[in-house]
């Protein structure tokens, strides 16, 4: 039952999560946040707040569901077991990444902040507005880095499961199903978040900064479409480094009036993405908590 936490499609296809007679209202409840979550995540539209935003409907439900004696019982009585231990693991690996989300998150709101600040104030010309932007690529730089370093790890760790169905009580099953379902598709959307803070989809798809070069030789139709595709983060990256491929010249205001407001909006959606996180982080342990208090008894 080996599932990866990077390639979802086929677990997609699994039975609904319930129990054979009258299923407990939770558990329908719990099977509707589940899909919609999963067409979210088929839809490209989709923002990341609003996958997280789901994540906090699927994790409430969860919560809800390791306070019936059903779901305590069937972990309880399999305290023991490898699979348990591999939950419990899951439970961490998610924390780890929701810390380095918080972290890239932080770095990147602050290195905005005082872009923001320079820009207004104009402090030291265009020598001043480029030695910040300097600074705020050189921030970046690391941000992305530490990312590509979790999502390495997080390829190379796989989701693993020892858990085998054999004569195991439909109450086991669903418990179990319902666990790995939830770890599989947090993973998914903390993937997401981190490769949009880091650019890695767009990415991708060119080498370097070559992107910059293309929206200057460009006409302002292809310019329009080529950001389609990009994060607030990347409109951001891509502005700045338009800003100082013009260093040669006197500072535009326009320019300079462009990255403000592509600024502007990546504050507003760092603030929503931290909501999420921090939201989500705690719900996590929430979780952690309720599992080991349950494996304890």
């Amino acid at each position: 039952m080996a599932v990866s936490p990077l390639n979802t499609k086929a677990y997609y296809h699994a039975r609904s999560i319930s129990l054979p007679s009258r299923p407990h209202p939770l558990i329908p409840e719990f099977d509707e946040h589940l899909c919609r979550l999963r067409a979210s995540e088929a839809t490209s539209s989709s923002s990341i707040s609003h996958k997280l935003s789901g994540l906090k409907d699927l994790h409430d439900c969860v919560d809800n569901l390791l306070l019936l004696p059903f779901t305590q019982q069937s972990l309880a009585q399999y305290r023991h077991e490898q699979w348990v231990d591999e939950l419990l693991d899951g439970s961490l690996r998610l924390l780890d990444l929701c810390d380095t989300a918080k972290d890239a998150l932080l770095q990147t709101r602050e290195g905005a902040h005082e872009l923001q600040s320079s820009m207004r104030r104009r402090r030291g010309g265009e020598n001043g507005i480029s030695s910040e932007i300097g600074k705020y690529l050189t921030s970046r730089k690391k941000v992305k880095k530490a990312i590509h370093k979790a999502l390495r790890n997080l390829k190379g760790m796989g989701n693993k499961c020892s858990f085998s169905a054999l004569n195991r009580d439909p109450e086991t099953l669903s418990t179990v199903s319902m666990l790995r379902e939830v770890e599989t598709v947090t993973l998914t959307v903390l993937e997401a978040l981190l490769s949009s803070i880091a650019g890695v989809t767009a990415q991708s798809k060119r080498s370097g900064w070559s992107l910059v070069s293309k929206l200057m030789q460009h006409k302002q139709v292809a310019c329009e479409e080529a950001e389609a595709d990009l994060s607030e983060f990347e409109k951001v990256d891509t502005a700045l480094c338009t800003l100082l491929g013009h260093k040669n010249k006197p500072v535009n205001v326009v320019h300079v009036d462009n990255v403000h407001n592509e600024v502007a909006k990546l504050e507003l959606s760092i603030q929503d993405l931290e909501e999420g996180i921090e939201f989500l982080s705690r719900h996590l342990i929430k979780t952690r908590v309720s599992l080991l208090n349950i494996l304890s008894h």
